[in-house]
């Protein structure tokens, strides 16, 4: 079963109503940094523990806005993690005043998504980049892993960026009327977090991929900004 991008109750209309300026408050409060020398230990780490290519799952941003020209894509399936919005933040998309969630993987379940493979001419500098975005923070050093999905072509190990508790005690497992608040709620610099939600649903939709839990998210979310004053 799949559904269509036009039946999602989150409309365009509704995430204008959580889209601000906000100026930007700097860092993750308590978090350091990544220092460019951890950026590049990061880079050398991955290189060496990859074999040959280096692909990488896309789950949610990433799908609708890769930051980069991957060489090659196939859709995936990553089984025994689900995508979920686990990642509390307080900056990008949020602020300490009105904090929000963002995606990321947790064990259980399937994942469906694609992979996408970093060109060989820039590698190095595409994957720096990426882990650049995804990685911002010291103490989040350890949410970059590998993964097996399995696509037409068979099984590839994949990188993929995922929520660790054990290095990251912003990441947990979140009740879907409590994660409807916060993204509802939550905008920053770089957007609001219902905007995040509406594309990478949308984004989903226009590949047929059903995951329940978004669909009933993005619905809890659209009534709660339904039930705001016009």
């Amino acid at each position: 079963m799949t559904r269509n991008a036009t039946a999602l109750q989150l409309t365009p209309e509704l995430v204008a109503k959580t889209l601000r300026v906000v100026e930007d408050q700097g860092p993750e409060p308590n978090r350091t940094p990544i220092s460019p020398a951890e950026l590049d230990d990061l880079v050398h780490r991955i290189e060496a523990e990859a074999d040959g290519d280096i692909w990488v799952f896309a789950y949610g941003s990433l799908m609708w806005n890769p930051g980069f020209a991957a060489s090659a894509s196939e859709p995936a399936i990553a089984y025994g993690w689900h995508r979920a919005f686990s990642l509390r933040i307080e900056r990008l998309r949020a602020t300490s005043a009105a904090p929000g969630l963002m995606l990321a993987l947790r064990p259980g379940g399937s994942c469906a998504g694609r992979i996408l493979k970093l060109p060989a001419e820039t590698r190095r500098q595409e994957l720096r980049t990426l882990l650049a975005r995804e990685i911002r923070y010291a103490e989040v050093t350890g949410m970059v892993r590998w993964i097996p999905v399995r696509t037409p072509a068979g099984t590839r190990k994949v990188l993929t960026f995922w929520a660790s508790t054990r290095h990251c005690p912003l990441t947990e497992s979140i009740p879907l009327e409590e994660a409807a608040v916060l993204i509802a709620q939550a905008c920053g610099p770089a957007g609001s977090c219902a905007e995040y939600l509406h594309r990478t649903v949308s984004d989903l939709c226009e590949r047929n991929i059903l995951d329940r839990n978004l669909w009933r998210l993005q619905e809890m979310v659209a009534a709660r900004l339904n039930a705001l004053p016009a």
